[in-house]
């Protein structure tokens, strides 16, 4: 059984940056897609962007491009989110996502395994 589990999600001022962690456990992870979402308060969840695992090619959603990067350490089994610029319409509960395949993971109804989420908090 494949588990993601995020973390380092917190509270931090306009400006500021934060790394988000996805650990992964139970596969090696050659031959997955994994991608981040997040849902703010009273909203749908939202793509925010994707790496395939083989090799670390990266998507993202037009609005986060530039202050948003993702990566993965290979020997960690972890993907990373590095947030940058972070602004007060950045919080959200933000989670990590995976499925095997070839495509990037845009959907979050089309994975197969998920994390519970990491809650980001961005004051003005």
């Amino acid at each position: 059984q494949v588990q993601l589990v995020e973390s380092g999600g917190g509270l931090v001022q306009a400006g500021g940056s934060l790394r988000l962690s996805c650990a992964v456990s139970g596969r090696t992870l050659s031959s997955y897609t994994m991608g981040w979402f997040r849902q703010a308060p009273g909203k749908t969840r939202e793509f925010v962007g994707a790496i395939k695992w083989s090799d670390a090619s990266t998507y993202y959603a037009d609005s986060l491009k530039g202050r948003f990067t993702i990566s993965r350490d290979n020997a960690k089994n972890t993907m990373y989110l590095q947030m940058n610029n972070l602004k007060p319409e950045d919080t959200a509960v933000y989670s990590c996502a995976a499925r095997i395949g070839s495509g990037y993971l845009t959907t979050w109804n089309r994975s197969s395994f998920r994390g519970q989420g990491t809650q980001v908090t961005v004051s003005s």
